[in-house]
């Protein structure tokens, strides 16, 4: 005959089989929630940080002032850095180019005169002098401070075709450039203001 386990053997098998499968099953929604909440610690160990290179950026004076171009080195970190450097929230934008809501960052709403600066590595990149209204929540410019300082690349994230804007010097990533803007330029760079640093003219 065939041996078989008695009955209380058997249940407390089963109940064991339960509590572990349970126990995996809620570490796994763990593990999920919190890559929801903090992509930033899910994410990490998986961001390969920019290629380095010198590159041309325009250098700017706090008041605004236009100083000279300069070849500098890229300013490349590891993604463990970068989370050292910044807040959770603004590293999830401006390294992992996430969107902040909109209405919801410090300077869309800025009206004082001055400087935005790159908030991971200070490269001057918009100037009081091209903001403007957009009614999108979002602050908004019809130029850069200088061409040179700002890269654009395709983006098709969202099954929409957009043009990403990034910091020249160290790829953070700021927002998009769209067609829809004022003149003289007809542009509107939509930015984060996660990713920005406003200095205000003395």
């Amino acid at each position: 005959m065939f041996e078989s386990k008695p009955a209380a053997d058997h249940n407390s098998e089963q109940v064991t089989r339960r509590i572990f499968l349970s126990t995996a099953i809620g570490a796994a929604c763990g593990v999920g929630l919190l890559a929801i909440r903090r992509p930033h610690q899910a994410l990490a160990d998986d961001v390969t940080p920019h290629a380095a290179g010198p590159v041309l950026v325009v250098l700017f004076s706090d008041d605004g002032k236009r100083l000279n171009k300069a070849t500098l080195a890229k300013v490349v970190k590891s993604a463990s850095d970068w989370q050292k450097q910044l807040p959770p929230n603004v590293y999830d934008i401006a390294r992992l180019a996430d969107t902040e809501m909109a209405y919801s960052g410090a300077l869309w709403n800025q009206h004082k005169r001055g400087l935005y600066r790159c908030i991971c590595c200070d490269t001057a990149l918009f100037s009081s002098d091209t903001k403007f209204e957009s009614g999108t929540g979002w602050p908004s410019f019809w130029a850069p401070i200088a061409k040179e300082n700002v890269a654009e690349q395709s983006d098709n994230t969202l099954g929409m075709e957009r043009t990403a804007v990034s910091c020249k010097l160290c790829d953070a990533h700021l927002g998009h450039v769209f067609t829809d803007g004022p003149h003289p330029t007809g542009l509107r760079y939509c930015m984060n203001s996660a990713s920005l640093r406003f200095v205000p003219h003395s």
